[in-house]
């Protein structure tokens, strides 16, 4: 099928990830600060930079760089989210709309970041492209996926709800596509950008007890969707389940995730 001609899914991803947009915005969403924090570090984030957030969710890594002097705006499909971004940023400018069709002019950014957003696009490529549109000539792309998960603790929370997904369709990728050099450096280069390093961050996805973690496992929208599919009390289950290993003395949990980042030049 034609790049220009595959689906969006703006429309889906809102009702799955406004579901429980207010728990993921305080828990989950804070599981990535510390990869957020070293990627916007390494784009060069700064006094002036005008950054933009594609896939912003409820905005902490906007709040990120706004703190760092930037800029801020921020795309995303689900308005409860986009609300919460907008309480943490007071001069953001957050807007809904596609990945694939981004509402902005040409080389209007010096930084874009897409954190676990592009890869999710209904069409990945097309959605790559706009970020190469918008950003300036000598501007940075960050595309952040999961790292390696082979040794990674949270690979086994990401991996807990595969058995209550829907079947895939033929060839589809899973969410550790992206986490071999080699395909995330061609994503890149079919997209038109020059790849100018690959690094990984890591970050705890730490809880203070088994039902905050529960609620934050859930917040997402790839847990909303598994829910639909299976139910509620199942997406519980195995959350719990997977939990279960990374439970510490005090009742608390902690599982470090590790995640891959390549900065790209448009």
């Amino acid at each position: 099928m034609d790049n220009q001609l595959k689906p969006k899914t703006s429309e889906i991803n809102a009702k799955l990830w406004g579901a429980h947009a207010q728990d993921w915005a305080d828990i989950q969403e804070g599981t990535a600060r510390s990869a957020y924090e070293v990627a916007i570090e390494r784009a060069g984030v700064g006094p002036g930079t005008r950054y933009l957030d594609v896939g912003c969710g409820s905005g902490m890594a906007a709040q990120i760089a706004s703190s760092r002097g930037a800029v801020v705006t921020g795309i995303d499909a689900a308005q409860e989210l986009l609300e919460i971004a907008k309480s943490r940023v007071k001069d953001g400018d957050f807007r809904i709309g596609d990945l694939e069709e981004l509402p902005f002019a040409d080389q209007s950014f010096d930084v874009v970041t897409g954190f676990n957003a592009f890869q999710y696009a209904g069409n990945p490529v097309v959605a790559l492209e706009e970020a190469r549109r918008v950003t300036k000539p000598g501007g940075s792309i960050i595309i952040m996926t999961w790292g390696n998960p082979e040794g990674m603790e949270a690979a086994t929370l990401v991996k807990a709800l595969g058995p209550l997904m829907p079947s895939p369709p033929p060839g589809a990728a899973g969410p550790f596509a992206l986490s071999d050099d080699a395909l995330l450096r061609k994503f890149a280069t079919d997209a038109g950008l020059t790849p100018v390093e690959i690094f990984d961050a890591e970050s705890p996805f730490a809880y203070k007890d088994e039902a905050t973690g529960i609620r934050g496992l859930n917040s997402s929208g790839v847990a909303a969707r598994a829910m639909d599919n299976s139910s509620e009390d199942a997406v519980i289950k195995a959350h719990a389940e997977a939990l279960a290993p990374y439970r510490k003395a005090d009742g608390s949990y902690c599982a470090i995730a590790t995640f891959r980042c390549l900065l790209a030049r448009p």
